[in-house]
């Protein structure tokens, strides 16, 4: 039997699909453009974390508002003790008749303005001008008797030359003359009384002002010494203060005085003090102060009520700091934050006088003009921190900022 050998089997040939080399080039690809984007990332990063200090530093910078600071200025710096009284006139008058009689006739009324020697009111002056006539007629009666009397003596002084009288008859001449010399000089005092009654009649002003009151009308009969007008003189007045005697040894003649009144609530009277009651008043324990007051302008009256000021001490022009920025430092020093050139440094300073009311002391040593000073309490600021002035405020040194201010000279 014969075998026939059969020739092997050939297995079939498998292609691969396209699609995986595809697909693997893509893998690639993604991978290719991780790795850069992660580099490129990283490289982006370095900066922003080298920058992330000085954002850090930027935020350590504290800005101030315009609540937070006060400038320092140069000026006077005044201590002041309140008081209040009543203004009343320096000068006024009240006019008394000086004779009696009738009134014939009144001038003014209250309220009007009034000059010196100008005439209020007349007064019938018919008993004046009798009375005068009747001392005239004496006195000339008198002067006729002196001329009688002269002529006498002249006649015994001759015949005492030739021996025809004696000595006696001739003192006696004489003595007649003397005696109407003496009333000739009674007479003629009567006449000029006489004639002062009659001016009287007139009433005059004695001093220029306002007529307060009128205390009588025409036709009303006065008696002697009775008020008929009433004057008061605007132009000074005095303003009585009651000031406590604790506090009467700040108070000197010459200090000024601001004051108001009602009525005039937005503006300041000036005033100067001019005497000083060395007794207190009864029944309280303080003491009366005389203020002088200019009213050219007849703005005030007599009886305003006036409540004010006395200035006791006044400071030479000097540097001036808000009470509110000055502090106590561990060394029980007295110092102040100021900002220069965008840090905070503590200032020790030296205060003088002091002026609770308006919040202000007078800086004697530590601080010139215009430097600028903290004020509010910010706790959380310590000196040598960097701070940001608000806009428009200078962080030059306060020399410089002087030096600005002085007027450009041509």
């Amino acid at each position: 039997m014969k075998l026939e050998t059969l020739p092997p089997m050939s297995q079939p040939t498998v292609s691969r699909p396209r699609w995986r080399a595809a697909a693997a080039m893509l893998v690639i690809v993604a991978l290719a453009g991780g790795g850069w984007t992660v580099w490129h990332h990283r490289q982006a990063a370095a900066p922003q974390t080298a920058a992330a200090p000085a954002a850090k530093e930027k935020k350590d910078v504290f800005e101030l508002s315009t609540g937070d600071i006060a400038a320092v200025h140069a000026r006077s710096l005044a201590l002041s003790l309140p008081l209040s009284g009543s203004l009343t006139p320096l000068s006024s008058a009240t006019i008394k008749s000086k004779v009696s009689g009738v009134v014939e006739q009144t001038m003014l009324q209250e309220g009007q303005t009034v000059s010196a020697g100008q005439v209020l009111a007349r007064i019938d002056q018919a008993d004046q001008r009798a009375r005068l006539q009747q001392q005239q007629a004496a006195l000339d009666e008198a002067q006729a008797k002196l001329a009688l009397a002269t002529k006498n003596e002249t006649n015994s002084q001759a015949l005492l030359k030739q021996k025809y009288i004696s000595q006696n008859a001739y003192d006696s001449t004489q003595n007649t003359v003397d005696l109407a010399r003496a009333n000739v000089k009674s007479a003629s005092a009567m006449v000029e009384l006489a004639r002062i009654a009659l001016n009287d009649g007139v009433i005059r002003a004695p001093i220029s002002g306002v007529i307060s009151k009128r205390h009588v009308q025409a036709g009303e009969k006065l008696a002697l010494d009775m008020p008929v007008y009433s004057i008061v003189n605007l132009s000074k007045l005095i303003l009585e203060a009651q000031v406590p005697a604790a506090e009467i040894p700040r108070v000197k003649v010459g200090q000024d005085v601001k004051f108001r009144v009602d009525g005039f609530a937005d503006r300041d009277f000036l005033g100067k003090v001019a005497r000083i009651n060395p007794s207190t008043e009864a029944g309280s324990r303080a003491m009366l102060v005389y203020i002088s007051v200019r009213n050219e302008d007849a703005a005030l009256r007599a009886g305003m009520f006036a409540k004010g000021t006395v200035v006791t001490d006044r400071s030479a022009v000097a540097p001036i700091v808000p009470l509110a920025a000055v502090r106590t430092d561990k060394d029980q020093k007295q110092i102040v934050y100021k900002v220069e050139q965008g840090k905070l440094l503590a200032q020790p300073v030296k205060l003088g006088l002091r002026n609770e009311d308006e919040g202000y002391a007078e800086v004697v040593e530590g601080l010139s003009q215009c430097a600028n000073v903290i004020v509010s309490r910010l706790d959380s600021l310590k000196p040598g921190a960097s701070v940001k002035l608000p806009a428009g405020v200078s962080d030059a040194p306060p020399s410089a900022q002087a030096k600005a201010a002085e007027p450009a000279k041509g």
